[in-house]
């Protein structure tokens, strides 16, 4: 088996997640499988770097020094608004030559300034996706996602989304069984599908000003399986349905029935994930109904039908102790 040599590309203000998330994932990966990855850091002159959280990093050494990638990993950081030009000019020209070009967070704003995202579809931190594609138009920025591939190009959303997109990296370079094994390690239990939202329905919408409203919130959360049609939720909030949606909508950013619908599908992921529950048991669980509506909701979403998701996302049964 070829060893992989993985290039992490240090700069002044890096978010220090973004660097050492991949790199324990694929550190792990190679104590594993040893002689799987070669993992190295290089900054533009060699010099250390200070992380925006007030670490300092010790590259390997210089980037015109540094050993022919096969993986280039372009962590982000407040050090990316406003980029060194030469660290922009050195990613146009050795970037390519890498079999994996890989960003985190806003390192896909230092490959955009590149001009190595031109034509191609990314993502980056929700909160910089709008200034990623008014900036550099010729990309097609997805803020949805937590990783994007477009070919021999990946980009990941925000910080931690960075481990995920290397563990899919390790499960597609040496197999599930050791992306999973390097998930427990790492006590992230399980690699989440890059298509699945960077927000969960709590996260993604905002919390209700009134308190009616926010124990609608909660009161879905709580029970998946009940009548959650807006007629319902209305009553319980003792509204009319108009005036319900309505007000939902004005202090969440979403309507009821898609918070419904994203809180149902984290719900089946939950159970799918952790337990052995029969696909038509956790379809009533969820309130879908049948096990077809849900089967359609997770292929809507997520791109895979729940058994495809459990088989991928379920780690596999530990080994008997003697």
């Amino acid at each position: 088996m070829p060893q992989r040599t993985v290039l992490v590309v240090l700069y002044d203000a890096v978010q220090s997640l973004d660097v050492t998330g991949p790199v324990e994932v694929f550190a792990g990966a190679e104590r594993h499988t040893p002689g799987s990855y070669r993992i190295a850091t290089a900054s533009l002159d060699g010099a250390p770097v200070r992380t925006t959280s007030g670490l300092t990093l010790v590259p390997d050494g210089t980037l015109g020094e540094a050993p022919a990638p096969h993986t280039l990993v372009v962590p982000g950081g407040h050090g990316s608004r406003r980029p060194d030009p030469r660290l922009t000019d050195w990613l146009s020209r050795h970037a390519p030559r890498a079999d994996r070009l890989v960003s985190v967070c806003t390192g896909a704003a230092l490959l955009a300034a590149a001009g190595l995202l031109d034509g191609r579809r990314a993502t980056t931190h929700w909160a910089y996706s709008d200034r990623l594609a008014r900036d550099h138009p010729a990309v097609e920025v997805d803020p949805d996602p937590i990783y994007v591939r477009d070919g021999h190009v990946a980009t990941s959303a925000g910080v931690t989304a960075g481990i995920d997109l290397a563990l899919a990296l390790v499960e597609e370079d040496l197999g599930r069984e050791v992306a999973l094994t390097v998930a427990r390690h790492l006590v992230v239990f399980l690699r989440r599908p890059g298509n699945q939202a960077q927000f969960s329905a709590q996260l993604a919408a905002q919390t209700a000003r009134r308190e009616p409203l926010r124990e609608i919130q909660r009161y879905v959360t709580e029970h998946p399986s009940a009548d959650l049609s807006v007629e319902a939720l209305a009553a319980r909030a003792a509204l009319s349905p108009r005036h319900f949606a309505r007000a939902f909508h004005a202090e969440t950013g979403t309507t009821p029935g898609r918070y419904v619908d994203r809180v149902r599908l984290e719900h089946a992921r939950r159970l799918l994930e952790d337990t052995g529950d029969s696909v038509e048991e956790i379809s009533r669980t969820c309130g879908y109904g049948s096990p077809e509506a849900m089967r359609r909701a997770f292929v809507r979403t997520l791109g895979s039908s729940p058994a495809e998701y459990r088989r991928r996302f379920r780690p596999a049964p530990a080994p008997a102790r003697p």
